[in-house]
């Protein structure tokens, strides 16, 4: 498998990879492959990196810039896998990467609303523990984040996402 950036070829294999990622997700919309795209339009994507296996495109993750009061963080959402290979080590794999990449681009904090059984594995906490809270109402345990860098500062205050994402 080959971890690589997205390239202007990608965008519509990893549209319908998102659409089809999400489609059985329980905790879903129906729309995250359309906040991929608008984040991408509207230039809040910090990165996005695809997974490829065989040619084709089999999971990818994005990371689009946020803040906690003046200081930026990386928001990553979404993360997706194609049905078929999943519970392969992909997802932990572009995860991995992305946190070394975007750690790498100056970011320091990566902050996701997800599975609190998944993300923790890669040493994810309740935001609010660390001194974030969510614009919105949502369980603690799916509001997490992690320090990408030791010596990353202290937060206190409010996620503020990317426009793209409606809060």
């Amino acid at each position: 498998m080959l971890i690589r950036p997205e390239t202007p070829a990608d965008l519509p294999a990893i549209h319908q990879l998102v659409t089809l990622a999400f489609a059985s997700a329980e905790h879903s919309d129906g729309t995250e492959q359309d906040l991929v795209d608008a984040l991408r339009a509207g230039g809040h994507c910090a990165l996005s990196l695809v997974a490829v296996q065989d040619d084709k495109i089999v999971g990818h993750i994005l990371f689009s810039p946020a803040t906690v009061g003046s200081h930026p963080v990386a928001a990553l959402a979404p993360l997706a896998v194609h049905p078929d290979c999943q519970r392969q080590g992909i997802g932990a794999a572009l995860v991995r990467e992305g946190h070394r990449q975007i750690a790498a681009r100056g970011y320091d904090w990566s902050v996701v609303l997800g599975s609190e059984t998944y993300y923790p594995r890669f040493g994810y906490q309740p935001a609010r523990a660390l001194g974030i809270r969510a614009p919105f109402d949502v369980p603690d345990e799916n509001f997490m984040a992690i320090r990408l860098r030791p010596d990353a500062p202290v937060l206190s205050g409010v996620m503020q996402y990317a426009p793209e994402f409606g809060i």
